[in-house]
């Protein structure tokens, strides 16, 4: 055998040695054996010469390997196992609008609306606070590849009352006489006030804002004879009609104060009506019979007008007359009220848990919340536990009108209570409790009850829309059952076309003035009272007033951002505002005002309106000439008219302007271009003094006309407003 067929088989057996090598390797994978190299002959082998491949090789192994079933178990065990993928439920309320279903989807609102397209749904009537029906719902979590589940309705267990009541009547062997409450009622300025104050000797009138009531007082008068009576002054603006109501409601008599000499005002009626509605006798003391323009029959005549019938033209109305500066026949209408309580037979039981209630509640920086209040049952001591409305107190300290303190207080005596937790509205009714925890539950049922009520209001007016929404959508409808989708759809747009048209533009900036502002108070009365007020403003070519919200309580952040929005201004009376709130407003440039005064609020309002208005310039005269003589002077080749004047009165001033009246009537107004004394420029021409001047615009001047240096000056103007006080 030839050297090159040796080479050749050797080459063959090598190759053969490396396929089994490469067989080995990928079974020793398999099985995790390691692969072992060949060791090479002792022999040098020549090298093979490949030649390239003419195609892509197949990289997977030309074989398969077989494994036995047990191994086949141990991989599908070792394989991670893959959970099965759940379908979301969906939980489905009653009334679910679209906004609660996007929520409960874990959806926003457009994929609802996605959902619902193709379908027989008006997608234009749809808002986020719609309620949808049930078989859209179910569609809409079907499309989205969920499931759907129905709530499980809640029983609400019926809570039980436990809200504090009146006793009931009490045994007349146990009922004691009782002083009468009599309130004072009457128009403003007719002197209800200055009436209590010759009873009791004092001067209230001098210390009330602008000598008008503002707040119900409640006095004890003891009278020389003996008796006891409680008075209640109301106040006689128009602004506090509902105070005056509150007042009638605790009282057995009125005292309605006429003047004598301007009989019955509008005030007047309403008094007369608020003791109609209480039902309450009558006593009329016609006041101000001591001027001399005091006519008493007329008043009694005016009130005939009014179903008053005094007993001169044969009623059961008592009338005094009476003069309360001068305290004149005061005496007459103690024992006037005296025996129309006798006759009344007032009595109450000074036994049991007290009853009451508040005519005027407000708070102290020092005692904190305080209410003055008429006991009508039982006996208050210190430590007593009092509900109001939504608030409680054990009583800490009471006091009297004088400010004294008290240790009891009896029907019919007005007490100052301190010691409540908030601040209870004035007209709310005093009830006793047995402990603090019998209040709190007082209080939670009646904070329960209150919410119920308002949700059972806000579920009424709910329906109502849905209702009037559903007629107006069926009305819609009622022609486009037949038309086809592209019909209806132009015919809905022919029908809203004009809607689109009268929509709301963006917000125009206007030249007028305008003023928006917050009012906050400490009860319904008070801001009852602004708003009142707020009423009678009549300015509004001026400046607009535009009241934007108004509520009962402390200042807040959601104040501040309606005023920043509005650019508003916050007025409070009698509230507070915590320093977050003031640093809030601080930093957004918000005022806040407070007042507990409520003519001093008016007051500063109408200030803040004066301030829209622009400044007015006016005018002061600094001094006076005459003309004497007219001359031209040549200046280059115009010829200038020069006036020589004397000083009559005052100064000229050349920085000054000037006028020119010539026969009373004004020719021109400007600044000077010269002025001189003699051939010398000076700037300033005294009382006495000969001078020349000339206007810069050429002015001829004649003989007679009056020079007139003045300044101007800008002022404030001020609101024609008249409130009424």
């Amino acid at each position: 055998m030839s050297q090159q067929a040796m080479l050749t088989l050797e080459n063959l057996a090598q190759l053969h040695r490396a396929c089994r090598q490469l067989h080995s390797l990928a079974y020793g994978k398999v099985h995790r054996r390691q692969w072992r190299p060949v060791l090479p002959p002792a022999r040098p082998l020549c090298p093979v010469q490949l030649h390239p491949p003419l195609w892509q090789p197949d990289t997977a192994p030309p074989f398969r390997l077989f494994t036995t079933k047990e191994e086949e178990s141990d991989k599908v065990k070792l394989r991670p196992t893959q959970p099965k993928l759940q379908k979301q439920e969906v939980e489905i309320k009653p009334r679910m609008t679209v906004e609660d279903l996007a929520r409960a989807m874990q959806k926003d609102i457009d994929h609802i609306y996605e959902a619902l397209l193709n379908t027989n749904v008006d997608l234009d009537s749809l808002e986020p606070d719609s309620v949808l029906d049930e078989a859209w719902i179910k569609d809409i979590v079907k499309k989205s590849g969920m499931k759907y589940k129905f709530a499980k309705l809640k029983e609400e267990k019926i809570k039980e009352n436990k809200d504090a009541v009146k006793r009931p009547p009490a045994d007349p062997a146990l009922l004691t006489s009782r002083p009468p409450v009599v309130t004072i009622l009457g128009h403003v300025d007719h002197g209800k006030t200055t009436l209590l104050d010759s009873l009791r000797k004092t001067q209230v009138a001098a210390t009330e804002a602008g000598g008008i009531t503002q707040h119900i007082g409640a006095f004890l008068v003891h009278l020389p004879s003996g008796e006891k009576i409680t008075f209640l002054d109301t106040p006689g603006h128009a602004a506090f009609s509902a105070m005056r109501a509150r007042g009638t409601h605790v009282t057995d008599i009125v005292i309605l104060v006429v003047a004598a000499e301007d009989g019955v005002m509008r005030q007047t009626v309403e008094s007369i009506q608020h003791a109609k509605n209480a039902k309450v006798p009558m006593i009329v003391a016609i006041n101000k019979c001591d001027k001399p323009a005091a006519d008493p029959d007329r008043v009694k005549k005016e009130l005939l007008a009014h179903d008053v019938v005094c007993e001169e033209y044969g009623g059961d109305v008592q009338t005094v007359h009476i003069s309360a500066l001068k305290g004149d026949n005061l005496i007459a209408l103690a024992e006037a009220t005296v025996a129309l309580a006798e006759v009344l037979e007032l009595k109450a039981d000074c036994t049991g848990l007290v009853e009451g209630t508040i005519v005027e509640s407000r708070t102290d920086k020092g005692k904190g919340p305080v209410t003055t209040a008429i006991i009508q049952r039982g006996t208050l001591r210190k430590s007593c536990i009092l509900v109001a409305g939504k608030s409680w107190a054990k009583v800490r300290l009471m006091f009297d009108e004088n400010g004294s303190p008290m240790e009891t207080a009896s029907p019919s005596m007005p007490v100052e209570i301190v010691g409540w937790k908030e601040v209870p509205s004035a007209g709310e009714e005093i009830l006793e409790v047995e402990s603090e925890q019998r209040a709190r539950e007082v209080i939670e049922w009646r904070i329960y009850a209150e919410q119920q009520e308002k949700v059972k209001k806000d579920l009424e007016v709910i329906e109502a829309k849905q209702k009037e929404h559903q007629e107006a959508y069926k009305k819609e409808r009622e022609g486009l059952v037949n038309l086809t989708w592209k019909q209806r759809r132009a015919a809905l747009f022919k029908a809203r076309k004009h809607l689109m048209a009268n929509r709301p533009k963006e917000k125009v900036e206007s030249d007028k003035n305008m003023l928006p502002i917050i009012i906050k108070g400490d009860v319904d009365g008070s801001v009852e009272a602004i708003l009142n007020i707020l009423d009678t403003y009549d300015a509004d070519e001026e400046c607009e007033l535009d009241v934007i919200q108004f509520g009962v309580g402390d200042i807040g952040e959601s104040d501040i951002h309606l005023a920043e929005t509005f650019k508003g201004i916050i007025y409070g009376f009698n509230v507070n505002a915590s320093k977050s709130v003031q640093k809030l407003a601080a930093k957004k440039g918000i005022q806040i005002k407070m007042h507990n005064i409520i003519y001093r609020l008016v007051e500063d309002l109408q200030e803040e309106l004066s301030r829209t208005l622009p400044h007015a310039v006016e005018e002061h005269v600094l001094g006076e000439a005459i003309v004497l003589a007219t001359f031209d002077v040549t200046v280059g080749k115009n010829k200038i008219p020069v006036a020589g004047c004397r000083v009559q009165k005052g100064l000229l001033d050349r920085k000054m302007k000037f006028k020119l009246v010539r026969n009373g009537e004004m020719i021109w107004t400007g600044p000077l271009s010269s002025l001189k004394h003699h051939k010398d420029d000076i700037s300033v021409v005294k009382t006495g003094m000969d001078c020349g001047l000339n206007f810069e615009k050429n002015i001829a001047f004649e003989v007679g006309d009056e020079i007139v240096c003045f300044g101007e000056k800008e002022i404030e103007q001020k609101i024609s407003w008249d409130p009424g006080f």
